[in-house]
């Protein structure tokens, strides 16, 4: 387990500020030992909360051929046959995954290939499970490549509170299975539209691990 390097600046000018205003506290009110005490917990207690938000697990990314594997740690929330309309403009079958504040919040690509398309579209930050949020939120969509010339689509968006999406890829970039591709800070949702007759192996509800949870196998 490493600290993902979105929050290395932020945790530490944070240790920095919660540091410097325990001092104060004390150095004003030595005597307001309860008032201190609660300064001192909370403090930690936050700290504690936006360390783990930036964790990000290490482990032997996959190579299995035809497995798509979860783009995002989080909860599955949508499983259903849907109209892609920005790029593949056909019928696919969408698996979108929920984000949680205390979820890992790395985005990984779920199968190895080119990044064929990329691009970003500024908009809201309505909750992550609204049904107008891939649409009408702040996003990214991403098209990768297969060698077979199979097609995924993964779409990063923001929620109410994730207002800032980071993507380390463009058009031409080739990713490995489950390589890092973004993150979303703070709460989000990624969506994944697969080929039709694909086989789905998760059910509505199910936890998901980014990168270690297969998700569906296509067709051969």
């Amino acid at each position: 387990m490493t600290i993902h390097r979105e929050g290395r600046v932020l945790l530490f000018w944070l240790m920095i500020i919660l540091v410097a205003g325990n001092y104060l506290l004390y150095y004003f009110f030595p005597d307001a030992r309860f008032w201190l005490n609660v300064s001192m917990l909370g403090s930690l207690i936050l700290y504690l909360l936006i360390l783990q938000f930036f964790r990000n697990p290490l482990f032997t990314l996959p190579q299995e051929e035809g497995v798509v594997y979860a783009p995002a740690d989080g909860k599955v929330v949508v499983i259903e046959e849907t109209e892609e309309t920005e790029y593949l403009k056909e019928k696919r079958i969408q698996v979108s995954i929920f984000m949680s504040p205390l979820n890992v919040h790395v985005n990984r690509s779920p199968i190895k290939g080119v990044v064929e398309f990329f691009k970003y579209h500024p908009g809201k930050y309505l909750v992550a499970w609204h049904p107008k949020s891939s649409i009408e939120n702040e996003r990214t969509t991403m098209v990768v490549r297969a060698e077979s010339g199979t097609k995924i689509l993964v779409r990063q968006i923001a929620g109410a509170l994730a207002r800032r999406i980071k993507w380390y890829v463009k058009e031409g970039d080739t990713l490995p299975q489950c390589g890092e591709f973004g993150f979303i800070k703070f709460g989000s949702r990624v969506d994944v539209f697969l080929p039709l007759g694909t086989e789905i192996l998760v059910s509505l509800d199910q936890k998901t691990k980014g990168g270690r949870t297969p998700i569906a196998r296509l067709k051969s």
